[in-house]
Formats: structure tokens, sequence, C-alpha cells
């Protein structure tokens, strides 16, 4: 399942955080790599102990927790503290797959990356290039959102951004673990969840069709979901 998710960020929040990032002392992308990524890396990333990383990355996750559709589609366990990273120059990302499990150097937080995302901080028109291609069972989706928008697939798929041959792409990037590991379990719960919310929208949420639905719902969560 790929979801696009509009507005994570507002313009305002997306120039506050880049006055965070833009200044800072960036460092070899491949610093967070696993063995395959290595191969097929090359962009510019920010520390992950780096104050300002962590200070935007902050930010990220308090827009998450108020972007209800994210919380729908990802219905999130953990999330990996964000990420930042950017290319230009011809930098690129070959293909790969995204690691299984995801530990963070230094503690003992790790999590299954269910999902993967991209946060886009620049605007489409500011570079060429850069299109993050995800492969799905319907061929390939080439991705190339506004800045503040996000991009939410599975961390199963194979996966690339092309290279970034005018301009500069900054976004920010992480994993979610799920309370629902199954990707197409996941699917079937945000299709549902949004047909909740268009019932409760038409009918109002104390209809009996409302209810039936919203019941329907929670106790599928309450089979499938790792809480």
């Amino acid at each position: 399942m790929l979801i696009a998710i509009p507005d994570v960020l507002d313009a305002d929040g997306v120039a506050r955080l880049r006055a965070l990032i833009d200044p800072a002392d960036w460092v070899d992308g491949n610093a967070t790599s696993g063995t395959q990524s290595a191969l097929a890396k090359r962009n510019a990333q920010l520390p992950e102990d780096s104050a300002a990383g962590q200070a935007a990355g902050a930010m990220v996750l308090d827009a998450l927790a108020a972007t209800p559709r994210f919380v729908a589609a990802a219905l999130p366990r953990k999330v990996y503290p964000p990420l930042f990273n950017r290319y230009a120059g011809g930098q690129e990302f070959g293909a790969h797959v995204d690691t299984a499990i995801r530990i963070r150097r230094g503690s003992d937080f790790r999590i299954r990356s269910d999902l993967s995302a991209t946060l886009f901080l620049d605007d489409p028109d500011g570079y060429d290039g850069g299109e993050l291609v995800i492969e799905g069972a319907f061929g390939e989706q080439r991705v190339k959102l506004p800045a503040g928008h996000m991009v939410l697939y599975p961390a199963s798929s194979v996966h690339r951004v092309t290279p970034v041959t005018r301009g500069v792409r900054a976004a920010s990037f992480f994993w979610i673990q799920s309370m629902v590991r199954d990707d197409g379990a996941r699917a079937l719960l945000f299709e549902l969840d949004q047909g909740v919310q268009a019932a409760a929208a038409a009918m109002g949420q104390e209809h009996p069709e409302s209810v039936r639905l919203t019941g329907v719902y929670h106790n599928l969560l309450r089979r499938w979901a790792e809480a």
C-alpha cells in the first residue's frame, strides 16, 4: 500500500525546520546504511546525534501526531526518530530494500520496519530528478511531492531515488513499526476507516450504520493488532 499524506508540515513549518537543518554539518549518507544500501547510496545526511537533526526530528514527530491520515494509514506502534538527507550534483540512491530491523546506535531502541516514510522538504520545481521510485505489484510508481507532503510505502519494497541533476532535494526519512504487521490487513483497515469517516459525515456519528461500521473496524483492529 502506497499512501500520499498531504500537509504534514505547512509552509511555515517547513521553513522553521529548514532553518534548523540547512546550516548544520552534513556527513556521508552511508553513516546509517546496511551492506546492500551502502553499495547504492550517494547522498548527504545529518548525523543521528546532531542537535539540529534531533530538534528537527521532534518537529516531525509532533506533526505526525497531529495528522489523522498518517495515524489511520500507519497505525503506528513505534516510529524511528526521523532522519534527514539531501541530494545534489547527480547524487542518487540505487535500488535497495530497507533493513528489516532498525537499531538506533548507542541505545536499545529498535523497531521492525513495516513502513518507510519520506517527507519532502523541497518543492518539485526546485530540482530536477530526485523521484522516489517504488516497485509494486502494478509496476513502478514515481513519487515527487510538494514540500511538507509525505509518502508511506512498504519497507519491504524495492525502491530508489533517481539522480538529482539540478538543485537540491532535501527530505526527512524514517520507518514505522505498525500495530498491524500485515500490509494487506493494514490496507483494508485504512479503507474501512475512510468509509467510517464518510458515513459519519453523511449520516452522523450516532446513526446506527455509523455505529455498526465503527464496531466492525475496531473488532478487526482488535483481531489483528499487536498493542
